[in-house]
């Protein structure tokens, strides 16, 4: 585990780990927050909401880098004990995850943008409910699982190379299991994979802090 938290690179991945999951769970939460209750609602999302719904889509390009950032950091410190085959599902499921995000709220900024354009006229009950239930099928359906599976990749990565407790890699395991086999289409559940992230970059930081604490004694 030294090897892993033995520089300034750590710190790189936590604070981007943090900043993802911190802008990603905002977008969520602003978006689940903007949707009605009755799906075939159109103008009580768009009117009363779309500034939230606009600052949730401002959001989501941040989200996106500095998830690449994590990623990045995080299997450059696995160095030459990085296996090829798992590293090459971390980064596919990785960027299916990020790309769908992506989507989905391209999507969501479509509809936004259709009623600017023609104050909510063009956006009929049955296009509006169409589109939503896209976005919850890209996150919930296909987004989750690709965080799944990057989350299970990457800790077998962890496990065999013991830069991580193996207790948070069991503990990642269960979630995976959990979200693979899950059905509900609740956006709430996304929040699962943010929360997680927070916990790995939050358990950087303190194994980081350990360590430099534990030199700075021996010194």
């Amino acid at each position: 585990m030294t090897q892993f938290i033995h520089s300034a690179t750590p710190r790189a991945a936590a604070i981007a780990g943090i900043l993802f999951s911190i802008f990603f769970a905002i977008t969520i939460i602003l978006i689940r927050l903007s949707v009605p209750t009755d799906p075939t609602t159109v103008n009580d999302w768009t009117d009363a909401t779309r500034s939230q719904v606009g600052l949730a889509l401002r959001l989501m390009p941040f989200a996106g880098i500095a998830f690449l950032w994590f990623v990045g950091v995080v299997r450059d410190r696995l160095g030459e004990f990085e296996d090829k085959f798992f590293s090459t599902v971390t980064l596919g499921s990785g960027l299916l995850f990020l790309a769908m995000s992506f989507i989905a709220m391209a999507n969501g900024a479509g509809m936004l943008a259709i009623y600017q354009a023609t104050g909510g006229q063009a956006m009929s009950a049955e296009l509006y409910a169409l589109n939503r239930s896209v976005m919850n099928q890209i996150f919930n359906t296909y987004g989750l699982k690709m965080a799944g599976v990057f989350m299970f990749s990457i800790s077998t990565l962890w496990l065999r190379t013991g830069v991580m407790p193996r207790l948070l890699c069991y503990f990642t395991y269960a979630l995976v299991v959990f979200m693979l086999v899950t059905t509900s289409q609740n956006l709430w559940m996304v929040l699962i994979f943010p929360a997680w992230v927070l916990i790995v970059s939050i358990l950087i930081l303190v194994l980081t802090c350990a360590v430099k604490l534990r030199e700075a004694k021996m010194a």
